[in-house]
């Protein structure tokens, strides 16, 4: 498997070639392991079914063109068949540590 250079605000960072997330999602699994709990598939299929049904509803009220749609519908539609599962390396805990109390 080959890398890819992603270039953001906090300079380069070596991405897999094959996947389909970007600089700020390498840089968390590499900077923020916390554990090896992610989010359950049937949350993130959920979601995906969430995102179905809003682009349908924006293509229907002409708040969202049909060719956007029709991508995110089908983008969705292959989560859903677990095509992506791979693609979602974030740990579940990926979130602002907690400040001390002022």
């Amino acid at each position: 498997m080959g890398v890819r250079i992603e270039h953001d605000v906090l300079g380069d960072v070596r991405v897999d070639s094959d996947a389909y997330y970007g600089s700020e999602t390498q840089r968390a699994v590499n900077n923020f392991h916390i554990s090896e709990l992610k989010l359950q598939m049937e949350l993130i299929r959920a979601l995906a079914n969430v995102k179905i049904a809003a682009a349908m509803a924006n293509m229907r009220l002409g708040k969202l063109d049909r060719k956007r749609g029709v991508a995110i519908v089908r983008a969705a539609g292959e989560i859903i068949k677990g095509r992506f599962d791979d693609q979602f390396v974030v740990g579940v805990f990926q979130a602002e540590r907690e400040r001390p109390p002022t």
